[in-house]
């Protein structure tokens, strides 16, 4: 596999091997000890997954204290995925890394624990897979405005889809209970 750094440390592209022929192919998405090599050392214990159409957009999510990093990957279509650093006292606060994902691509993003996570569907469907070093806690949930001017990201649509508590989220300035640097 190829692990890609970002602008962000901890914030990994990774780029299965893809073994094909004429049948199809074959790659691995998941194996502890290569993962774990690359930065990648928790173990999972959920895996999600969602069915989006074009211009959906799901985020920007979280939790905390109950925090989780994710694993994600488009198994069909193509996203723009996005990972905002929101740890209170880091360097790279309020910056974002943006990737496409997609069934021909095959690559993964790793969204560490103290980032929020979101994307937006670019083709007319798509199957989105995500793994969880931690369960679902909706006590601990926090949603962010998916456009709040303070981080920046490029959607690339002006007036998504979205569910009513996604575009109810508030700014990231009014969070007040998000993870602290250094102690995730």
């Amino acid at each position: 596999m190829n692990v890609i750094a970002t602008d962000i440390p901890d914030v990994l592209i990774i780029e299965p091997k893809l073994f094909g022929d004429a049948r199809g192919f074959f790659l691995e998405t998941y194996q502890l000890q290569r993962y774990g090599a690359a930065g990648i050392p928790r173990a999972f214990v959920q895996d999600n997954m969602s069915r989006s159409t074009r211009g959906v957009l799901r985020g920007l999510h979280l939790q905390n204290p109950l925090s989780q990093g994710k694993l994600v990957s488009a198994l069909r279509g193509r996203v723009l995925d996005v990972a905002v650093d929101v740890r209170v006292g880091s360097p790279h606060f309020r910056r974002h890394v943006a990737v496409e994902l997609s069934e021909e691509n095959r690559r993964q993003l790793w969204v560490p624990r103290g980032f929020a996570h979101g994307f937006v569907v670019l083709s007319e469907t798509a199957d989105f897979f995500y793994k969880c070093d931690d369960v679902y806690s909706p006590q601990d949930e926090i949603g962010i405005r998916w456009d709040d001017p303070a981080i920046g990201i490029e959607w690339g649509f002006s007036n998504p889809s979205l569910s009513a508590k996604d575009a109810a989220a508030p700014l990231l300035s009014q969070v007040k209970n998000l993870p602290i640097y250094g102690q995730i």
